[in-house]
């Protein structure tokens, strides 16, 4: 099982030191607002691929007034012990990763560790920009596919280097040529990615029960991303990309940016029950499919991996809902298994948990684990 047993921060956001010893149920942290739940939610990403759940500088994460390093490590259920850390000691910042005292790499800890996360600021992704959705859809990638984070590094090298190319007024094509073939390697793998997670998403949606979390309907619009769900292999998507670059390029040198490729793409949702798309759905409609697709993609990570299913970080997502679907939300989160860390400002959010998770009172930066 994918748990945590034990949680242990130095100078990291308003924590000093704290050590938590955790027994293996869901969590449930709850006190007032400020008093460092979500930090504690951002300490367990670290220990995923990518940012965080608030996709923070590495040094914005360490404690005020300490030297600027900060660690989180953690024990698992299944034994292995890991940790993160921001070194300070060179001449530049770098993150360092430890899987059971040895170092390691940030993707041989995402193969150990792999979370999903859903937090406040995603809830009004649906009515927000093609760039909202974008972003939400490739943090669900990257829990699938921790190397899509390095395909997305490597993309936004080249486009950089494309657009500032574009900028001069004069392409001169060769130099084109090279940077548009790195573009369009990782372009393709980026879009394959997507679509290879698209596919294990909606077969994960169909798979749960119809209930007070909405099904929907999912999918991606985009040249590149188009043709990996047609099953195009990575030659013909990389070609095609490369001939769309080659031959906007007088066009985009007239925007000034590069027009067309996997960073214009666009995720597609319908609300199945009414057949609308989720942006115009009521709030409370659009809250109800968004928890649906974090718990499909949860569902999907478990499924697609044939082993435990990864952490759940769902940040404030039972205060809005009415008794009922907390309820609901609550037993689903023990269907899936695992371990789900949960926020909210009051214990009773909570007790349709029952003796299922354990709860902690958090208060000033000090955490209490209640017997």
């Amino acid at each position: 099982m994918t748990a945590l047993t034990r949680l242990s921060l130095t100078d990291f956001r308003n924590y000093a030191s704290l050590t938590l010893p955790l027994d293996g149920r869901h969590v449930c942290l709850y006190g007032a607002n400020g008093a460092g739940k979500t930090n504690l939610l951002e300490a367990v990403s670290q220990l995923g691929p990518g940012r965080g759940l608030r996709s923070s500088t590495l040094p914005d994460m360490a404690r005020t007034g300490s030297a600027g390093s900060w660690t989180v490590a953690a024990a698992l259920a299944d034994g292995h012990k890991v940790g993160v850390t921001l070194d300070t000691s060179g001449a530049s910042s770098k993150r360092v990763v430890r899987l059971d005292g040895a170092p390691s790499t940030a993707t041989e800890l995402a193969e150990i560790v792999r979370i999903v996360w859903l937090t406040p600021n995603m809830d009004g992704v649906f009515r927000g920009s093609a760039s909202d959705r974008r972003r939400f859809y490739d943090r669900l990638v990257l829990a699938h596919t921790p190397s899509h984070a390095s395909a997305s590094s490597r993309y936004e090298r080249a486009m950089r280097e494309r657009n500032a190319l574009l900028e001069r007024g004069h392409v001169d094509p060769a130099w084109a040529d090279a940077i548009e073939t790195r573009l369009a390697e990782s372009g393709a793998e980026i879009a394959i990615n997507r679509a290879h997670v698209l596919e294990s998403l909606q077969a994960a949606i169909e798979a749960r029960p119809e209930g007070h979390f909405p099904k929907a309907d999912i999918s991606l619009e985009g040249k590149a991303e188009q043709a990996a769900m047609r099953g195009d292999d990575f030659k013909s998507i990389f070609e095609m990309l490369a001939e769309t670059w080659r031959t906007s390029r007088r066009r985009d040198m007239a925007a000034g940016r590069t027009l067309e490729g996997p960073h214009r793409a666009d995720l597609a949702v319908i609300h199945r029950p009414t057949g609308a798309p989720a942006k115009d759905a009521s709030t409370g409609q659009q809250k109800a499919l968004l928890i649906g697709l974090i718990l499909a993609s949860a569902t999907a990570l478990k499924a697609e991996r044939d082993g435990p299913p990864p952490l759940l970080l769902l940040d404030e997502a039972a205060a809005h809902l009415d008794p009922d679907r907390r309820a609901a939300l609550f037993d689903e989160i023990c269907a899936l298994g695992g371990q789900a860390w949960l926020t909210g400002t009051e214990k009773f959010l909570f007790d349709s948990f029952g003796d299922r998770a354990q709860a902690l009172h958090v208060q000033d930066g000090t955490v209490t684990v209640e017997a």
